[in-house]
Order: C-alpha cells, then sequence, then structure tokens
C-alpha cells in the first residue's frame, strides 16, 4: 500500500469521526449525560472489580474515560500543568456494530499549563476500524499518534509503569509514569453516587504516579518531573436530570496524602462526594455531609464566571484549605468546552492538584 493511500485513508476515517461529533459532544457536554440509560448498562452497587480486564473499555455503558493529570516543575521550579484524556461515548446501545457501523466515538484531549500560557488541543475518532481504543494487557490506550502505552512489566493491579506523549502545533509531550501503590477504588468499592436518586458510576484512579519527562512549548523543550493522577470513570447516566455539571478536585498533599472531592451543582442542593487516601494507599469514602466547598475567586471567561479558587474544609479530617489555580485562563476552549488547570493549596495542608469546572 503506498503512503498517498495511507494518508487518504487515514483522512478519510478522521472525516467520518468528525461527522459524528454533534452526537459525542451531547453525550459528554454535559447535560446530555443525564438523558435516559434505557439500553445501556446500569451502574449498581457490588460490582467485583477484576484487572486487568477493567482497565479495557466497557462498550456497553454510554461513556467513559481515560484521565490524567499531572503537576510537574522544572529544575528552576517553576511549574506545569499537563491533561491527557482519551473518552469513548457509544451513540447507541448494543449490539456492537461492526467497523463503520461501530457505534462507539472517541474523542481526546491534551493541554499544557504554565503561569503565563495554556495551550489544549483535541482529537476525535471513530470506533471499530483501529484509529483509536484501548486493550487491557499489555495495556494500551490510542488516538492516532497520541499514546498511554504499558509493556510486559506493567502491573495489572498498578497500572505502571506507562508511558505517555501527545503533541500539538505548538506543544507536545512525553512522560513516564511509575507507581508503586495499587490502584484505589473511590466512592464504597468502585461505587461512586452522583445523586441521591441513583446516578453514580464505577470509579477508580491511579493517584501515586511519579511522572519524569519532557514538555515542548515552540520548539524549546524543558525536562519536568512531579505526580500524575489517572482517573478511570464509567457510566450510562452520570447526572440528574437537575444537575448542570460538576467541580472536581484531585489533590496532592505534601505528606504523600491524596484527595480527590467533587460537586455535583443542582437545583435543589449539591451534591458532594469524595475520598480521603493516606499516603500507604488505604481509601476513606467521604459522604456529602462534612464536605464543604466553598467559591471564594471567580473569573469572566466571555460570557461564562468561573469558580477558580476554592476554600475546602473537612472538620473529620483537620482540613481547611485554599486553593489558587497556576493560570486562571486554563479554559480547554474545546468543542465540549470546560476549565481544566492545575492548582496549589494552603491551610492547614500545603500541596498540589488539579482542578476541573464543567457545565459553566
Amino acid at each position: 500500500m503506498s503512503a498517498n493511500s495511507i494518508i487518504t485513508r487515514r483522512r478519510l476515517i478522521s472525516g467520518l469521526g468528525l461527522l459524528a461529533v454533534p452526537s459525542l459532544a451531547r453525550a459528554q457536554g454535559f447535560a446530555g449525560l443525564s438523558d435516559n440509560p434505557d439500553g445501556f448498562a446500569p451502574v449498581t452497587p457490588g460490582k467485583q472489580f477484576s484487572f486487568p480486564a477493567d482497565h479495557a473499555p466497557h462498550n456497553e455503558y454510554r461513556i467513559e474515560w481515560w484521565y490524567i493529570t499531572a503537576n510537574l516543575s522544572d529544575a528552576s521550579g517553576k511549574a506545569y500543568g499537563l491533561q491527557w484524556t482519551l473518552f469513548r461515548s457509544a451513540s447507541r446501545p448494543r449490539p456492537q456494530g461492526e467497523s463503520f457501523d461501530n457505534q462507539q466515538l472517541w474523542m481526546a484531549h491534551a493541554a499544557v499549563t504554565r503561569a503565563d500560557s495554556h495551550r489544549s488541543t483535541e482529537k476525535y475518532a471513530r470506533g471499530g476500524v483501529g484509529q483509536a481504543g484501548v486493550e487491557a494487557k499489555p495495556f494500551q490506550a490510542w488516538i492516532d499518534d497520541w499514546q498511554l502505552r504499558g509493556s510486559a512489566t506493567t502491573g495489572d493491579q498498578i497500572l505502571a509503569p506507562l508511558d505517555m506523549t501527545a503533541s500539538a502545533s505548538d506543544f507536545s509531550y512525553a512522560l513516564r509514569l511509575e507507581a508503586d501503590r495499587p490502584v484505589v477504588l473511590q466512592g464504597v468499592d468502585g461505587y461512586s453516587r452522583k445523586s441521591e436518586r441513583g446516578q453514580a458510576s464505577y470509579y477508580y484512579s491511579q493517584p501515586f504516579y511519579r511522572a519524569r519527562g519532557r514538555i515542548t512549548f515552540d520548539d524549546h523543550p524543558v525536562e519536568v518531573i512531579g505526580s500524575a493522577w489517572l482517573d478511570r470513570e464509567w457510566s450510562s447516566q452520570p447526572l440528574a436530570s437537575d444537575q448542570s455539571g460538576w467541580d472536581w478536585f484531585a489533590l496532592h498533599f505534601a505528606g504523600g496524602e491524596k484527595l480527590m472531592l467533587y460537586r455535583m451543582r443542582q437545583g435543589n442542593g449539591d451534591y458532594t462526594s469524595g475520598t480521603w487516601i493516606t499516603a500507604d494507599g488505604a481509601s476513606r469514602a467521604l459522604g456529602p455531609d462534612g464536605i464543604v466547598m466553598t467559591p471564594k475567586e471567580t473569573i469572566a471567561i466571555g460570557e461564562r464566571k468561573l469558580p477558580v479558587g476554592w476554600r475546602v474544609e473537612i472538620a473529620a479530617l483537620g482540613i481547611a484549605i485554599d486553593s489558587m489555580p497556576l493560570n486562571p485562563k486554563a479554559w480547554m476552549g474545546t468543542r465540549v468546552p470546560y476549565w481544566e488547570g492545575p492548582i496549589s493549596f494552603r491551610g492547614s495542608h500545603s500541596g498540589v492538584g488539579y482542578l476541573e469546572l464543567t457545565g459553566y
């Protein structure tokens, strides 16, 4: 097969993928996540997670993602943030179609952030034609040349080591991710409630990655090290009909502890949840009572008002912290727009992390 024919086929596949963007945008952005889940698999308590199988796609559910954020610094101490995300969304329930009749649609986002710059890009693909996908063992997730790739040495329970790459016209990165603790089940044994009315997801994380590699801005490479966090989540209806979006934190504490928190915004009182993870990997589910998340700093991006600075209080853990964004303008101007960026925090504890704001 000639190089020209390969390019032509790739362009054709990419074009067909873009034809599916409106469906994918509705599915992921964000009101569509409350659509009736009939025909898709339900999320119920009591699931027994199995690895490496659950690292792979769950096509019977409407949507899922493989989501990595990283807080990094260079040799001078300058801070950077990095995001690599692959989404799978089904345009209709099973049975699965073959080749171009396959209903799985793929979307990927990549971003790098400094205090003075935030850059992002996106890709789309159809399922069933090999342009994007995820395999459990050896683990690999990809869309075109963006890769999150394991090897024969990648541990099933740890999901490490991994190599991660992505590129755009004005930035690129390549990181090595290593860990020595197993993944952590979020919520109650991996069952993560999103409302009092049954909306939920299956959710686990690898919050213990040590990251090392290179970020390139405008052809200027810089070596970086730091911490990274993987979120794996799948669901058929993660939002209730009156929920407009979420505010989500992934926090690395200076003492080695980790904290995941989210607030689902809804008309009759927000729903909050989280998980406290000790430095040795033990986890404790945090219910709606006892979590106080208060916006303290708001910025305007276009007509949107975004709460980029927060006060977080969890009395049972002695936590009272204030978060600050590295770059308040870390807006993901993708087809499904949202705010996503690195933060730092101080108060009763200190550290770094990531904040995501959707549905604004």
